[in-house]
């Protein structure tokens, strides 16, 4: 039986390694390092989940982050969900992507491996 693709994009990591939690969850994982080529393999590979940071860019004029990139090409593929990592110290400019994009799940820092445990086990079944 084929495996859903599970998408992990890692910019800055910092986090443990969970691509043995991804795969014992059940999913084929993809790692991309680099928001320009995630959105690439995103187009190319409709992952059922994606796993990404949420990285404040104080730099960016019209835009809080890349992912806000990244949701722009998610939203063209319904059956995908997004779970999104987050410092707390973000929280007020991560509000401002939720005003604007829906996730499936969203952990701030540490992450609780047994709650994204339960919540990739339960996409992975769906």
């Amino acid at each position: 039986m084929l495996r859903p693709l599970l998408l992990s994009v890692i910019e800055i990591g910092g986090y443990p390694n969970f691509t043995p939690l991804y795969k014992q969850a059940g999913f084929e994982v993809l790692v991309e390092t680099r928001m320009r080529k995630a959105m690439s393999t995103i187009k190319k590979a409709k992952p059922r989940v994606i796993v990404a940071e949420f990285n404040f860019q104080s730099d960016f004029r019209d835009r809080t982050s890349s992912l806000e990139s990244m949701m722009s090409v998610v939203e063209r593929l319904p059956d995908t969900r997004v779970i999104v990592f987050y410092e707390k110290e973000y929280a007020h400019q991560f509000e401002r992507l939720l005003a604007v994009h829906s996730f499936y799940r969203t952990f701030t820092f540490p992450v609780p491996e047994e709650e994204l445990s339960a919540a990739l086990t339960a996409l992975a079944t769906a």
